[in-house]
């Protein structure tokens, strides 16, 4: 099993650390609900743990919480909400698409304003050791003391200085010096400290939380390519100097970012799908095929059409699982091969459109052997085996109802068009069925009569 890792920008062997697998992602800002881009990279990274999992790795994944940053406060002022209030609101909302995705909670989910103690630990720790200096309430990290800053993100602290100024105000000692706490304004939450009263820089935040709940080295650290720097390159150069120069995580993921056009889907761009949006038009297992047909480094484009297609791809998928040949009396279909290849797929870096490919290959099969009266049961189970540890839940999507007045009006269509059909009027059964089309009503004829359902 090989994984591509950021610092060496190389695929290699996956060797853990000791008996657990342990996993740090970068979590959510809780002051608005989660985009499709969020679902991104938390798809994956569900994908990642489950994959371990199916492998027969054990797992400890924590997630962070950042409820406490610039953004929180601004937006809770704006809003007339305290900081918690606004947190815990878009917590719940975000735990709730998750288990609307499938997305398996993470083990732990630390909130920053929790663990204080530990980020004043760690600053008081670099002061001590003089990677950090205050300056009044402010402290800051020295990045020329640590040699190899700049690891992750492949720059030297040369080149990142063309275009870094020291902004006004400031007063750092190199202009790379990013901060560990800040002192307090009027109107932030804030907290004692032995550099007066403030709150921590939002770096300090993860390096707290991983090396509390999972140690001081670990063995994957994720995200997207958005924060390799500078958070994760200051995760990095703080938690080192921290614990004594121990390498700090041994595999770095980082997913490529969803684009709406030609710009990455972002709040501070405007160009937001809600998750919530997202899945009143497609249902889960679609968002899961569509992230997941795409290679997790590479960026991933989001157009209506890309997820009408995932749609249907996933409608495939229920319906060979759905299948029932209890009447076949011929041989079963061996999956096993699927499964080889599925884990092939999955070692090389975790190629999840290949692994798709192979479970659809796996539903023609299907669908084939059935045709010749071959019995299925045991290769569908093997679909279902497989498209879990895809995350996918081979449900039919849940829909709202529709209200009484639209289902009355759309029966009244199908009787016409009944009609039609019997006088022979066919030109005026297709006008009526085309004009269910456009209110998003598909028939389909019986020999027992006519059905109908909703498009997605």
């Amino acid at each position: 099993m090989k994984i591509f890792n950021s610092l060496s920008a190389k695929k290699e062997e996956f060797e853990p650390r000791g008996d657990v697998v342990t996993m740090y992602v970068c979590g959510i800002n809780p002051y608005d609900d989660a985009h499709i881009g969020h679902a991104l990279s938390y798809i994956f990274f569900d994908v990642v743990r489950r994959y371990l999992e199916y492998r027969e790795y054990k797992v400890k994944h924590v997630q962070n919480i950042t409820d406490i940053e610039d953004n929180i406060i601004a937006t809770a002022n704006r809003r007339g909400m305290s900081v918690p209030e606004l947190t815990q609101k878009y917590v719940e909302r975000y735990d709730e698409d998750m288990a609307a995705l499938n997305v398996r909670p993470a083990h732990l989910y630390p909130r920053a304003m929790g663990e204080i103690d530990k980020m004043i630990e760690i600053v008081q720790g670099l002061v001590d050791k003089d990677f950090a200096y205050a300056v009044g309430g402010n402290v800051y990290f020295r990045v020329r003391n640590m040699p190899d800053y700049g690891k992750l993100s492949h720059r030297t602290l040369d080149s990142m200085m063309a275009g870094a100024r020291v902004e006004a105000g400031e007063e750092k000692e190199h202009p790379m010096d990013f901060i560990l706490w800040k002192e307090s304004k009027p109107g932030e939450p804030s907290w004692d400290s032995p550099w007066g009263k403030g709150r921590p820089g939002w770096h300090i935040e993860c390096s707290a939380m991983s090396i509390k709940y999972l140690g001081e080295q670990i063995d994957i650290h994720g995200g997207g390519q958005d924060v390799v720097f500078p958070h994760h390159e200051n995760e990095i150069a703080q938690s080192e100097s921290f614990t004594g120069k121990k390498p700090f995580v041994k595999y770095w993921l980082h997913n490529g970012l969803l684009q709406m056009g030609e710009e990455k889907m972002s709040r501070s761009v405007g160009n937001l799908i809600t998750i919530r949006e997202a899945l009143k038009k497609c249902s889960a297992d679609a968002i899961h095929v569509f992230v997941l047909g795409s290679y997790y480094r590479s960026p991933l484009t989001y157009t209506e059409e890309a997820l009408e297609a995932a749609e249907r791809g996933a409608e495939r998928l229920r319906q060979a699982v759905s299948r029932d040949d209890s009447g076949s009396k011929g041989e079963e279909l061996d999956a096993a091969e699927y499964e080889k290849r599925f884990k092939k797929s999955m070692d090389d870096d975790f190629n999840t459109p290949q692994a798709l490919a192979v479970l659809f290959d796996l539903v023609r099969e299907i669908n084939q052997a059935a045709g010749r009266g071959t019995r299925t049961a045991q290769a569908r189970g093997m679909l279902k085996k497989l498209g879990d540890v895809l995350g996918l839940t081979f449900r039919e999507p849940e829909e709202a109802p529709l209200d009484t007045e639209l289902q009355e009006r759309i029966s009244k269509l199908i009787e016409e068009r009944a009609t039609a059909r019997k006088g022979k009027n066919w030109q005026l059964a297709d006008e009526i069925r085309n004009k269910l089309d456009e209110m998003g009503i598909v028939l389909e004829d019986t020999p027992s009569g006519t059905v109908w359902k909703r498009k997605r």
